[in-house]
């Protein structure tokens, strides 16, 4: 599909970038790519927003990181209104693997999940505020606001199901954090 595609095109820019790359060429995100399958390119770019988020580990290290992507894990599960158990694990078992927030012990990582979903579930509308309220923090640091949102993109993905729910969430939490969708291709 042209928006992972693009998506891809736009992760490959930003990791050039955070690895000291100065430049992105004007064409880098908007040109290129329609090749490849569509389930082939859904999984190309989870592994290469994976990648690109490995490279940054030493530098994802914050609480407001750490707080920051638990809220955007819980708001991604809870996008179509509701979360069932299996969810729940489903998306714990993605946190719990995902390299960078091996940064973090798990016990953190699980309560502030649970934390969220908890909200959502009780009272989305609420929830959710207080959610985009943690990923607010991040927006202090650039690196790390653009990394709460590639966290969340790759948990979308990961199911090989980019709903329409998590997109809107994800362009939420784009304006929370005071970036523009379309760098990202939402």
């Amino acid at each position: 599909m042209a928006l992972f595609d693009r998506l891809k095109d736009q992760a490959k820019n930003l990791q050039q970038q955070a690895q000291g790359g100065r430049g992105t060429t004007a064409g880098g995100a908007g040109h290129g790519g329609s090749h490849g399958s569509r389930g082939g390119s859904r999984a190309q770019l989870v592994g290469v927003l994976k990648t690109q988020l490995g490279s940054l580990k030493t530098e994802l290290k914050s609480g407001a990181y750490r707080d920051a992507s638990m809220a955007m894990c819980a708001l991604v599960a809870a996008a179509d209104g509701h979360v069932d158990a299996a969810e729940i694990q489903q998306m714990e078992s993605l946190i719990l693997g995902n390299d960078v927030l091996q940064n973090f012990p798990p016990e953190q990582l699980r309560t502030r999940f649970h934390k969220h979903v908890d909200q959502l579930t009780h009272n989305f509308p609420q929830g959710k505020a207080e959610a985009l309220q943690e990923i607010a923090k991040a927006a202090k640091k650039p690196t790390e606001a653009r990394a709460v949102i590639q966290t969340g993109i790759v948990i979308a993905g990961a199911d090989g199901h980019f709903s329409q729910a998590e997109q809107s969430i994800l362009r939420e939490a784009c304006a929370t954090l005071n970036l523009q969708p379309a760098e990202f291709q939402l």
